[in-house]
């Protein structure tokens, strides 16, 4: 989960950061990532604009957190008892989330981070690595039950399971459905199940 501390003063209000994250995916869905600016999210969450600044840095540190909560909801941790199971509800849910509207505008935050270093290391460092430590943990489970290959490097395992999620999502060149997750997982843990 993300880091939920403050970065400076008191305490957030829960009820105060779930109007910031609700307001800031609304806007998002209405206008894209470009359209939401830090003004809109006070004015239609009702929160100060310097209160955001204080616990964020900028929109996009606000956009990221509303998504790693979807995200999380999306595509939890199911521990089936079957990495194949586990993994296959994962890919699954992200591929659930990539095909909602939320998908799109996620492909905008990567795009963004193309160009800014600043939204690279946000999206890295509160999106991504706690959503790969989560199904790193999946992979972990397999190769101690002996059901994934120890010999393999996990970050590769997980990049030949997810990666394809993210390339169907940015390049728009096939279906982002049930049957995609359940084919690449399949295909995926052909060559890396024992």
């Amino acid at each position: 989960m993300p880091d939920q501390s403050p970065r400076a003063g008191r305490p957030r209000s829960e009820q105060a950061r779930g109007a910031v994250l609700s307001a800031c995916t609304e806007l998002l869905r209405q206008g894209g990532l470009r359209a939401t600016t830090t003004d809109r999210i006070a004015a239609l969450s009702g929160v100060s604009k310097a209160t955001i600044y204080k616990w964020w840095p900028n929109k996009y540190a606000v956009a990221v957190e509303a998504f790693l909560s979807r995200m999380y909801a999306e595509s939890p941790d199911p521990d089936t008892g079957s990495s194949f199971e586990d993994f296959r509800l994962a890919v699954r849910g992200m591929m659930r989330f990539s095909a909602s509207p939320d998908g799109r505008i996620f492909a905008q935050l990567v795009a963004e981070a193309q160009n800014d270093p600043a939204v690279a290391a946000e999206l890295r460092e509160r999106l991504i690595a706690p959503r790969r430590a989560l199904v790193r943990v999946i992979w972990d489970r397999g190769v101690e039950r002996g059901e994934l290959r120890e010999d393999v490097d996990p970050e590769v395992a997980l990049d030949l399971l997810f990666g394809p999620t993210m390339y169907r999502l940015v390049a728009g060149h096939a279906p982002l459905d049930e049957t995609a997750a359940d084919d690449i997982v399949r295909a995926a843990l052909s060559g890396l199940a024992r």
